[in-house]
């Protein structure tokens, strides 16, 4: 389990296990969420529930785990732009660890990939 910071004072935290993680990359949840912009504000968030909200209508929402993801994660009280923009940032780096045996060091930092 890790934490990641819901907002910028630090008063509010979410929890985030590998497994939130596997199955944000099992659906692609982050393919051609942020505009071209780069930035993660409100409308991202409210774009990425949408997107969840149509998979959960779908075949797809019968899965456990995205409902957990949901539930956990997205639809969480203390879930703002703020705390998205470190969930992303999050699964860049846990995506990165699977590539060090590739010789990748690449890390996001506040979501820039450097």
């Amino acid at each position: 389990m890790t934490k990641i910071q819901a907002n910028p004072s630090g008063t509010r935290n979410i929890e985030i296990s590998d497994e939130h993680l596997e199955t944000i990359e099992q659906y692609h949840l982050f393919r051609d969420l942020i505009d071209s912009n780069g930035f993660i504000d409100e409308q991202v968030l409210d774009k990425l529930k949408l997107n969840i909200r149509s998979l959960l209508e779908s075949e797809a929402g019968k899965d456990k785990r995205l409902l957990d993801l949901c539930l956990d994660i997205v639809y969480n009280q203390n879930m703002k732009a703020y705390g998205l923009q470190q969930l992303v940032t999050l699964f860049i780096n846990w995506k990165n660890r699977g590539n060090d045996n590739l010789g990748m060091t690449s890390r996001a930092f506040q979501g820039v990939p450097f």
